[in-house]
């Protein structure tokens, strides 16, 4: 008998060899029906593989992130199967399980397929469902797993088990289709009861551009067939509301292959919207004492050398920058850090001085694979809202209490309003791969998980996810379509102060090195735009919109009066344009109405002739007159209550 322990801390008996599924049974038949995957003593296994010694577990149901990755894995091979066999000869790269679905990068060799193959690989994908079938594991060796796959021809998976130590190997199959796989899947595919296979794009193998181009099939799948449904109107909503589209229906920014790939231009109205977002946290940060720097765009090498990130980013970086004197290399800057290091550095501190704090909106550069580009949520040029607080240990709680105040704070003028709170922590059973002392971290670790229940955060724990030099919060937002998206990282770094032999002199008049904590509210300005474009469906808060509103006249006699009041707003500080084109009263409505301007205002010759602006809410209608006086403390009461 071996001893089972439960989520819970109660230990349950189960024979040797007992699986999953049968400790769910044992608990309900209702739980065995949903679980699918579990949690062995950390690893997530299938449900049907024995486990032989004693062990803490979690089952876990479609609800759980767990549950859908074993789920969307097992539709990504139940796709390849059908590939297989509608597409003789084919090579498969990699298919796993994505936050939202799931993908195969395929080799069709001289094959072609398109958008409009996509249903035959459906329809033969649900034959199979129709007919369920077993899914059963392998472990194999690697010599056999070599010679399987030049068998077969196949350099893709060739390649991948030449990088896999012996031991470590498992096979997966299904009627007549195997894959080299690690898991978990599904016991079998009878649970996969409504799927949709979404689009086809290019993806170079491995994603290095060197390699073969091949074909990524993207999916989805959920275990009833309402699931679905909802996702695919959710889906069309997230169409509306791209950020690409509607970056270029509201003249936001734009791309130039002149410029480069990658390298987002900031139009007038995108370059006031993100102006306003800075001054927004520039406003707060002067709040809670940061003092704003400014940094270059390049720095040596040999600071990112000191620092470890041309060790983690050296591939990624663009190319080193040569000077006309002999071994003087320069680099686009990867991250903001370093130098902040540098100018702490720059004059002695006491412990009194502590914490220091300095903020920047510096730009930084990494070089992404092109195929990995996309709109302002992946580009090779981006402005992080970078702040870095050198404190003493006994401060390290108190401000990192104060960074997630602004965190929340910002969320909730924005109007994010589910969010979870991520902890990770590092692997306790794996200490080699992190620095600094047990000490260190467990104050940093306490000090994180204290301050987060402080603050009353909904949390996950990650163990083993803790960057190498510390423990860290990040924040995972639900926008208002119900995806999900990861802004905001608060982190401790004690290497960084080790590296640069960062020291404050203590009340003891000794040397101390402080703690490290970075944060970033937004996390890049290019990928918050995005989102926030997303989230908002382009229609901005008030405070926030290039545009507040739009002067219409409803004829050219108009037009004088119409100047008049729009110097009175622009003079008032609201954000007001003219549109007087000759076209009719009807069209220039809908024309603004589409561009998200919140507020049209109408004139005539009531309004010239009473001194006043009729006022329409977009997307609502007429609200009446008002004079331009009124209006304008309408507008600053509603933008008050906007940033409360």
């Amino acid at each position: 008998m071996i001893n089972i322990t439960l989520p819970d801390g109660s230990i349950r008996q189960y024979p040797e060899g007992v699986t999953g599924l049968e400790i769910a049974k044992s608990i309900s038949e209702r739980l065995a029906k949903e679980v699918l995957s579990i949690t062995v003593n950390g690893e997530v296994w299938d449900i049907t593989r024995p486990i032989n010694t004693n062990a803490s577990i979690k089952l876990h149901k479609w609800d759980d992130e767990q549950g859908k990755h074993a789920f969307w894995h097992s539709s990504a091979h139940l796709m390849a199967e059908a590939v297989e066999v509608l597409y003789p000869g084919v090579k498969f790269g990699i298919g796993p399980s994505i936050e939202t679905g799931f993908y195969y990068d395929i080799d069709f060799g001289d094959k072609t397929i398109s958008e409009t193959d996509l249903t035959k690989i459906e329809e033969k994908m649900m034959e199979f469902v129709r007919q369920p079938q077993t899914i059963t594991r392998s472990e194999v060796s690697k010599d056999f797993a070599l010679k399987t796959y030049t068998d077969k021809a196949d350099p893709y998976k060739v390649e991948l088990i030449s990088d896999l130590q012996d031991g470590t190997i498992s096979l997966y199959t299904q009627g007549e289709f195997t894959d080299l796989c690690r898991g978990p899947h599904l016991p079998d595919t009878s649970s996969i009861k409504a799927f949709k296979l979404i689009n086809i794009a290019g993806a170079y193998w491995r994603g290095n551009e060197k390699n073969k181009m091949l074909t990524r099939i993207y999916g989805v799948s959920f275990p009833k067939k309402s699931l679905l449904d909802e996702y695919l109107v959710m889906l069309e909503e997230a169409k509306k509301r791209d950020h690409r589209k509607l970056g270029k229906e509201l003249e936001l920014f734009t791309f130039s292959q002149k410029v480069g790939q990658g390298l987002p231009l900031w139009l007038p109205r995108g370059a006031q919207l993100r102006e306003k977002l800075e001054t927004f946290l520039k406003k707060i940060q002067k709040q809670y004492g940061y003092d704003q720097v400014i940094t270059p765009h390049i720095g040596q090498k040999e600071l990112y050398v000191t620092s470890g990130h041309y060790a983690k980013y050296g591939k990624d970086s663009f190319q080193p920058i040569h000077t006309p004197a002999e071994g003087e290399e320069f680099l686009l800057k990867p991250m903001n850090c370093p130098h902040h290091c540098e100018i702490y550095k720059s004059k002695p501190h006491s412990y009194k001085d502590l914490p220091v704090r300095l903020a920047e909106f510096g730009t930084v550069y990494r070089y992404e694979q092109s195929g990995e580009l996309h709109g302002l949520t992946r580009v090779r040029g981006f402005t992080q809202d970078d702040a870095h607080i050198f404190c003493r240990p006994d401060q390290l709680k108190e401000e990192f209490v104060k960074v997630i105040d602004i965190v929340l704070y910002i969320f909730r003028v924005l109007n994010f309003t589910e969010y979870t709170a991520q902890i990770s922590l590092r692997d306790p059973n794996d200490r080699e791969k992190y620095i600094g002392t047990d000490e260190n971290w467990e104050k940093a670790e306490r000090a994180i998980i204290e301050a987060a229940a402080e603050r009353g955060l909904s949390t996950v724990t990650e163990i083993g996810e803790a960057a190498f030099y510390g423990p860290k919060l990040d924040f995972m937002v639900r926008d208002a379509i119900g995806r999900k998206w990861q802004l905001g990282t608060i982190q401790v770094d004690y290497n960084l102060p080790e590296r640069f032999e960062l020291e404050y002199i203590g009340a003891d008049d000794k040397r101390h090195r402080p703690v490290m904590i970075h944060r970033a509210p937004f996390g890049s300005m290019e990928r918050f735009v995005a989102v926030l474009i997303e989230h908002t469906g382009g229609k901005f808060p008030l405070w926030l919109t290039p545009d507040q509103a739009v002067i219409i006249p409803i004829s050219e006699k108009f037009n004088d009066y119409a100047k008049k009041v729009l110097n009175f707003l622009n003079n008032s500080d609201i954000r007001t344009l003219i549109d007087d084109r000759n076209e009719k009263i009807g069209k220039k409505i809908r024309d603004n109405e589409l561009k998200k301007i919140p507020y049209l205002l109408i004139v005539g010759e009531k309004e010239v002739e009473s001194e006043q602006i009729a006022v329409r809410v977009q997307g609502e209608g007429d609200k009446g007159q008002m004079s331009p006086a009124n209006f304008v403390s309408f507008i600053n009461e509603e933008i008050e209550k906007q940033l409360k």
